[in-house]
C-alpha cells in the first residue's frame, strides 16, 4: 500500500478531489494531510475522512529535520502540494527525490515564481491579454515552480472573463486531472 500525503494551506478542494478519488483504493491510502494553517479549510476536510493531519510552523519545516524525520516516520511514499504555499525546503527534496508534485494554476514556465499563486496568477495572465491559461503538475525542485513537467491542460480565456472566471475555469481543469495524473504516477511506484 503505497502512503500518500497532501500538503495544503487553504480550503482544500484538490485535497477533497483526491481523497474522493482515491476512496476504496486497495493500493493508494491517503494517510495524512500537512498544512501550515490551523484554520485551513482541509483539515475539516480531513477530519471529516478520518485522515491523520499535521499542522506545522515555520521553524520547525525550515531549520530542523524534525519534519522530514516525522514524515518518513510515518512511511510516506509520496507528497502533493495542493495550494500549499511554502516552498519546499530542500532535505524534504532530497528525502523525496522525484516523489513530491505540484500543481500550478497556470501553463509554466508563464506566469510561476514566488508570489505566483492564486488570484495573483489569474490577475497577471488576464493583464498580459493571454487567449489561454490552464494547469502545469510538475515535480517539485529547489526553485519556485521550476521542476520538470508532467501534465499541462488548456482553457480558452474569453473577452468577458475575469480573474474570478478564469479562476472557476482552472478549478474545473485541477480537479479532473490532478487526481488522475497523482494515480497514474503512483501506478509506476508500485
Amino acid at each position: 500500500m503505497l502512503k500518500l500525503a497532501i500538503f495544503a494551506s487553504g480550503a482544500g478542494s484538490n485535497a477533497a478531489k483526491i481523497i474522493e478519488h482515491f476512496a476504496g483504493n486497495t493500493t493508494v491510502i491517503i494517510n495524512l494531510i500537512v498544512s501550515n494553517k490551523k484554520e485551513a479549510g482541509v483539515l475539516g476536510i480531513a477530519a471529516a475522512a478520518n485522515i491523520d493531519t499535521l499542522i506545522i510552523n515555520r521553524s520547525r519545516f525550515y531549520e530542523t529535520a524534525d519534519f522530514v524525520n516525522e514524515i518518513k516516520s510515518r512511511g510516506i511514499d509520496f507528497i502533493v502540494l495542493a495550494g500549499f504555499l511554502w516552498k519546499i525546503p530542500e532535505t524534504l527534496i532530497e528525502a523525496f527525490p522525484n516523489r513530491i508534485i505540484n500543481i500550478h494554476p497556470a501553463l509554466l514556465p508563464k506566469y510561476g515564481g514566488k508570489g505566483m499563486y492564486g488570484n495573483f496568477v489569474h490577475e497577471a495572465v488576464i493583464a498580459a491579454g493571454e487567449k489561454e491559461s490552464g494547469i502545469t503538475i510538475h515535480y517539485v525542485d529547489a526553485h519556485y515552480d521550476e521542476g520538470d513537467i508532467i501534465f499541462q491542460a488548456k482553457c480558452n480565456i474569453d473577452s468577458t472573463d475575469t480573474p474570478s472566471s478564469l479562476a472557476a475555469k482552472i478549478h474545473a481543469l485541477e480537479h479532473v486531472h490532478f487526481p488522475v495524473v497523482i494515480e497514474d504516477l503512483l501506478k509506476k511506484l508500485a
